[in-house]
């Protein structure tokens, strides 16, 4: 064990160095340095005891050189011999202190070096976690916006797929009305393919007619020519025939002359005298057929239509049709003045309509027939038309009749519509869309001047001759006949 006084100087290091000895202090004591690589130890050690002999008293004196006295430089050798072996197991004995102070050291310094090398790798894994956590959040971000942006997708194809759904859906009711327009207009054009087959037929029978008439005029005018001839052979020899045959003419003549003024004399029947049929009826004419009449406070005359025979007669025809030769779509100016045959079908007139029921209270009768043969009538005991300014307004009271248990006429106080002046309450003017003239109000439930079908073609036809509380709206009538009568017949 080493004394307490020794003073030890020591610096920590990887391996072992050399030993050596220095120079003595300034206190006599002797000073040893360990090198070891980098590190030197330094320490000093005690003066050795007093070991029996003469040596005891030794002192820094054997280090000088002695020549004369070889017996104690012996000595001193064998002391200094003694002492440097107990140097040495001291040295052995501080060395192996040494090492077991440094293995404890460098076990701390172990230690030391791998918790600050683990501090350092905590502090890299810290920056690491760090960093993964930053780039954690960035992807976080980043998947949050591609969940975004794919919900955004997915709702775009949602939606596209029912705007398809849809636009498939308006595809397959386009198709399915072009498919049913397809076959209307196969329908169609198979109609239109019988119907141009018949007009070919009739052209082709007229054709023939035609053949057949020119050949009846060819042989017609090979006799004609054939008569003049023999008429010419016999002019010469038969001159007394010549003088018969003049005879003759004059006297058919004068008898065609004769009948001719005494039917117009029947026909007038003093014209001057009549307004009506039932002032005709009223003197004895009872017989249906064409009169002439006298405009009420004027000298103007007109033919009207008497029928003699219809509910006790007396009855001034204003409107009939039955055959369709007549068309009725005319203008305002044609409606006021009348068109049309007066033995036929034809329409009196507005301004002569007017001026007979302002003159006096009429009686409207109007007499229908289907085309199956059924007839009926519509009786109004009041009936008058204003004049043009008014628009020829008409005014109807006391319905009866068998056309329905409701009148067809409209509403009473309709003005006339035309083709070229519209005076109806609907904007899409009646007259052009339903034809003829009328008093159409809102389009109405009748019209007996309207298009003209014959059998066949006379159902549904929303513009043609319609009594709505008889036939309904769709069915076109054969014959109609409108007449007046004074209400005190």
């Amino acid at each position: 064990m080493l004394n307490p006084g020794i003073l030890l100087l020591l610096s920590y290091c990887l391996s072992v160095g050399e030993v050596f000895m220095a120079n003595s202090d300034t206190t006599g004591k002797k000073q040893y340095q360990i090198q070891n690589g980098p590190c030197t130890y330094t320490f000093l050690l005690p003066e050795p005891q007093d070991c029996g002999g003469p040596s005891s008293t030794y002192t820094n004196k054997v280090q000088r050189d002695d020549l004369v006295d070889y017996d104690s430089s012996i000595q001193r050798l064998e002391q200094l011999e003694t002492i440097m072996e107990n140097n040495t197991q001291w040295l052995q004995k501080l060395e192996n202190y040494i090492q077991e102070n440094l293995k404890q050291d460098m076990a701390q310094i172990q230690n030391n070096a791998v918790q600050n090398h683990t501090v350092t790798m905590i502090k890299i894994g810290t920056s690491l976690l760090s960093q993964t956590a930053e780039q954690t959040r960035k992807i976080t971000t980043v998947e949050a916006q591609v969940i975004n942006q794919t919900t955004r997708l997915e709702r775009q194809l949602l939606e596209n797929s029912i705007s398809t759904s849809k636009l498939e859906k308006d595809i397959l009711q386009q198709i399915n009305e072009i498919n049913k327009l397809n076959e209307k207009n196969s329908v169609l054009e198979k109609r239109v393919e019988n119907i141009e087959g018949k007009r070919n037929t009739e052209l082709e029978n007229l054709k023939e007619e035609k053949e057949q008439l020119k050949k009846l005029v060819e042989k017609q005018t090979n006799i004609m020519k054939e008569m003049e001839q023999q008429l010419l052979r016999t002019s010469s020899d038969n001159s007394s025939m010549k003088q018969q045959q003049q005879e003759l003419t004059n006297t058919v003549n004068n008898l065609i002359h004769t009948i001719s003024v005494g039917s117009n004399s029947m026909m007038q029947d003093n014209p001057d005298q009549y307004n009506d049929c039932a002032a005709v009826f009223s003197v004895g004419n009872k017989e249906s057929g064409v009169y002439s009449l006298t405009i009420p406070d004027t000298k103007q005359q007109f033919k009207a239509y008497c029928d003699m025979e219809t509910d006790g007669g007396g009855w001034t025809v204003i409107q009939k049709r039955f055959n369709g030769l007549v068309d009725f779509h005319q203008t305002w100016k044609n409606y006021t003045l009348g068109f049309g045959d007066i033995s036929g079908e034809h329409w009196l007139g507005n301004e002569i309509i007017s001026k007979l029921t302002q003159e006096k209270q009429y009686v409207l009768r109007i007499d229908l027939m289907d085309w199956e043969g059924n007839t009926a009538f519509s009786k109004y005991e009041q009936f008058s038309l204003d004049g043009e300014k008014q628009n020829y307004r008409i005014h109807l009271n006391g319905y009866s009749g068998t056309a329905g248990r409701t009148s067809s006429m409209g509403q009473p106080g309709s003005d006339f519509s035309t083709k070229d002046i519209d005076n109806d309450k609907c904007v899409c003017k009646c007259s052009q869309m339903l034809s003829g003239g009328w008093w159409f109000d809102a389009c109405g439930p009748s019209n007996l001047n309207g298009v003209y079908y014959q059998q066949g073609q006379n159902t549904n036809r929303f513009n043609g001759i319609k009594w709505y509380y008889w036939k309904g709206s769709a069915y076109s009538l054969k014959a109609t006949t409108m007449m007046i009568r004074p209400s005190n017949f």
